[in-house]
């Protein structure tokens, strides 16, 4: 039986549900890039045939692979140069690490792997850079602070950590000319997200 196990909250796993509920029906095969302790993988292993999560942390895989579940293959690696085929997915994720990453090159290479008519769904850090940026982040404060206390938020240690570099607005216009189409959403919780289906597909 697929583990569904929830040993831990934060801010990254409140996204959870949501991107779970965003893979297609009969879902053959997905992918999650920067899977870390491959909590997110295992969850989508109840939706999908087959799940492969990838990370460039040794630590992270080593994890994964302790908690394996028999659907899910767990690589090690740069998702950059990592010998992933080409529209062999039906559902691609990733939960905060594109801001590790080339941004632009990352969701291209996100976008060859689907197959067409896949889901793409991208929950992403980004900076405060304007005005009205940081006005949006110090009213959510109080509501992000309280969450975490109460969640008892944590995750696994040895989680890398980077801060982002691009602010929301330049997440959003990139996005919108790499993905057309791409709904583009900031969240209370310190987060956006991207959500995307690849055209070509009835």
């Amino acid at each position: 039986m697929h583990s569904t196990e929830n040993p831990y909250w934060n801010t990254n796993v409140a996204r959870h549900p949501s991107i779970l509920r965003a893979v297609p029906g009969g879902c053959r095969d997905a992918l999650d890039v920067g899977c870390g302790d491959g909590l997110l993988a295992r969850k989508l292993a109840t939706r999908a045939e087959r799940v492969t999560g990838i990370d460039s942390s040794p630590e992270m895989i080593a994890l994964a692979r302790e908690r394996a579940d028999p659907a899910v293959t767990f690589v090690e690696g740069d998702f950059l140069a990592a010998p992933l085929p080409r529209e062999s997915y039906d559902f691609v994720c990733s939960v905060a690490t594109i801001h590790h990453l080339d941004f632009e090159a990352a969701l291209v290479r996100m976008r060859e792997l689907l197959r067409p008519g896949g889901t793409l769904v991208v929950v992403g850090l980004a900076r405060e850079k304007s005005p009205l940026e940081w006005a949006v982040t110090i009213a959510a404060a109080p509501i992000v602070r309280i969450t975490k206390v109460l969640r008892r938020a944590h995750g696994p240690d040895g989680m890398p950590a980077a801060d982002p570099r691009m602010g929301y607005a330049e997440v959003r216009a990139a996005a919108r000319r790499i993905l057309p189409g791409v709904r583009y959403r900031r969240h209370v919780l310190r987060r956006y997200s991207l959500t995307w289906r690849k055209p070509g597909a009835e």
